[in-house]
Order: C-alpha cells, then structure tokens, then sequence
C-alpha cells in the first residue's frame, strides 16, 4: 500500500479508509493555485463541498506581474480586491503615427498586483474550508468506479487521492487538460518592464501605442503609483517581442527596473470546460480554458466568470447561461482582434482620426468586459468604422489564404 505526505503534515493511505471517507464527501481536487483557481476553491467551499488545493511548488510564491483590469474585478470580489490594487486610472492615451486622442473613464481601471492578489485569494479559499497542499504536484488521473482517481506526487512521494471532480487551473499548459484530453492552447509572449514613471505621464493615465511594423497588438505605460510603471508589449515571438521592447524602452528613453514576463492563452474558439471521465467530472477554468480577453489578452475578470460558472455547475449542475455569456463576451473580443491583427499603420491612424466625441463617450462608459455592448454602440455612433473593420478583416482573410 502506498503512503504519502500531503505537503501539510498529513499522512494518507489512499487505500485505507481515509480515501473511502474522501469518496463519500465528494472531494472536488483543483489542480494549481492560480487566481482562478482559488476563486473556483472559495466558491465550491462556501458551497458546502470538500475542496482541496494542489499546488507544486513548495510555498504560495507567485511571480509579480502587474496588471490592469476593469471596475468589474470589484464587484467579482467584493471588498477583498482592494488589498491588490495598486492605483486607479481615469483616462487613456492613445498613440499611433503621431496622432493620439483621449479617452475618459467614467469608472476607473483598476491596476493591481498578481503577487497580492493570489495570496489574498488563498486566504479566502482557506477561510472558507478549503485545503491548501503545497509541494503536491498532479501526475495524472483515472477513472473509479466511484469518482476519478487522482495521481500525485507530494514531497517526492507517490499517493492516489479520490475525487468526484477535478479542476484544472494549472494554467495554459495545463496538465490536466492534457491528461483529460482537451487540445493544447496556442499562447502568445507578454514582456513588460518596470520603469520609471515619466515626468509628463500622469498617475492616473494609462498610456497605449499601436506600432504595427513591431507587434500586431500593442505597447502600453500602465502606472503603479506616482514614481513607477510598467511598460510592455504583446508579441508573437518570444525573442523578437523581448527585442522590440528593448528598441522602444530606448527610444522612449526609459530603462528597465526589472522584467516580467508571461505566456499567454490566445483564444480562438471556445473550449469546453467539462468533460466526463467514467462516474466524474473534469473541468478547466481561467487560463487552461483560454478564458482571456484577445483583443487586450486580459484574463483576470474572465477567468473569474469561467471559475464562477463552473463552481455552479458543481454545486447545482448549472444550466450554463454564465458560459454562454462568457462564450459570447469572448468571441466578440476573437472578432475584434481578427478585424485589427492585420492593420497597418494607416489603419490606427484612420481609427485614431475616427474617435469623435459621441465615440470617446461610449468608450467612457462601457467597459472592455462588455464588449458586445462596446462594439455595437461605438459603430453605431460612428458609421464608418464598420468599413475600415471590414477591411481589417478582408486584410487578415487574405492573409491566412497565403
């Protein structure tokens, strides 16, 4: 019989009694301690299930990365958000082929740090009943007759854990998803470097270029606080992006106070986040589901709609309809980024000249993370960006067939 540590001072023996005691609590397992991941423990716990956090490194040590979400991420978290977020931003900036124009926000964008807000997660999961392994690394799964058999290894130990089901928040890599046979996810390079604030950057102003002959998305100046900021790009090849920022850092002359870096997840298509694998159930949430916005490859307020849907599922086999909202939320975002992959430099420049005011107002108070909403009223407060998206998409039809 094989025995195991579980990364918290326990000793299991999955096939003594212990795991049968698991079987009939129908533990839900989540695999990885991500953002997503720790929302979908919390929401389960609360919910009444026995809930268990796999994570395979040895301590909660997540890398810092800063990033910028809407006045939404507030209302997904309630108070608790407050503890990540670093400043707020009231306008954007918008640069392209020495044009730019301005964008108020009657709601303002909230900066945060990932390296807060994944242990305030934690701690919430925690409080509501979760358990939390460290130094548990997920090997595989298996059909039971009872549920699915998980495999892991804690602290260099082999072991079996029983689960009704199992998350995969492991990430766009994603171990699980690749176990339970879902289809591997492209993922995209984002470099960004800490730099200095500039002198004539104000605090509460994101500031966005569109360089295309660099990057078909784009680079952006996100404040900290008044003395520091983060400046990054989203490329498509790792070496060629981190050499990109490099030239603009330089040329923008700014030098880099440290580096952050991520791949990732370009949705293309939906991803089904629940498969059947024999008397259990394998879900995906966040990142390992391609749950991200493309247009901006925002994740964070996404990832938490998918992690609320399928914590719904879970606990009273949820009819979906958050799903098919989120399906439709991120297929809008597909489609924005396929009208605008293939612009050149007269594209951004025409959109840039495009933004009348009755625009600018529409952008003011719909947020990204309602973007069919968005799309539908700037076009129709300005006609002619449905020609110039129908050329962008005409440009990356023709693109593809070659």
């Amino acid at each position: 019989m094989r025995a195991f540590w579980d990364g918290e001072g326990n000793y299991l023996q999955p096939n003594h009694k212990k795991a049968k005691h698991e079987e009939n609590n129908e533990t839900v397992i989540i695999v990885g301690g991500s953002a997503a991941g720790f929302y979908t423990a919390a929401k389960v716990a609360r919910g009444g299930k026995r809930v268990r956090v796999l994570e395979s490194k040895p301590g909660l040590e997540p890398a810092p990365r800063t990033l910028i979400v809407t006045d939404h991420f507030r209302k997904q978290l309630g108070a608790s958000a407050n503890e990540s977020v670093l400043n707020e931003i009231r306008r954007f900036e918008l640069f392209t082929d020495g044009r730019s124009a301005q964008v108020a926000l009657s709601k303002p964008d909230l900066i945060i740090e990932r390296a807060k807000l994944i242990p305030g997660l934690a701690r919430e999961a925690r409080q509501a009943g979760a358990e939390v392994s460290f130094d548990s690394r997920f090997l595989g799964l298996s059909s039971k007759a009872n549920g699915i058999q998980v495999e892991v290894d804690s602290g260099g130990r082999r072991g079996d854990l029983q689960a009704k089901s199992v998350v995969g928040a492991d990430g766009a890599a994603s171990r699980v998803a690749r176990t339970a046979g879902w289809a591997p996810v492209e993922t995209v390079p984002l470099v960004q470097a800490i730099v200095r604030l500039p002198k004539d950057c104000p605090v509460d102003t994101t500031r966005v270029w569109f360089v295309p002959d660099d990057t078909p998305y784009f680079y952006w100046l996100i404040p900290e606080s008044a003395e520091r900021g983060a400046l990054g790009v989203i490329g498509e090849d790792g070496r060629d992006t981190a050499r990109c920022l490099a030239r603009f850092l330089e040329k923008k002359g700014m030098e880099p106070l440290e580096w952050q870096g991520a791949r990732i997840p370009v949705y293309r298509r939906w991803v089904p986040v629940k498969k059947r694998i024999g008397n259990g159930d394998v879900y995906l949430v966040g990142d390992a589901a391609a749950q991200v916005k493309v247009s901006t490859v925002g994740g964070i307020v996404t990832g938490f709609r998918g992690a609320q849907a399928v914590a719904e599922s879970i606990l009273q086999a949820g009819r979906g309809a958050e799903l098919r909202a989120l399906r439709r939320e991120l297929s809008t975002h597909w489609l924005l980024r396929r009208t605008m992959h293939h612009f050149q430099q007269k594209h951004y420049s025409r959109l840039v000249d495009l933004l009348n005011a009755a625009t600018r107002e529409t952008l003011s108070e719909v947020t990204r993370d309602e973007s069919t909403r968005l799309l539908w009223n700037v076009l129709r407060r300005q006609p002619q960006l449905v020609l110039l998206g129908l050329r962008g998409l005409l440009l990356g039809w023709n693109s593809e067939r070659r």
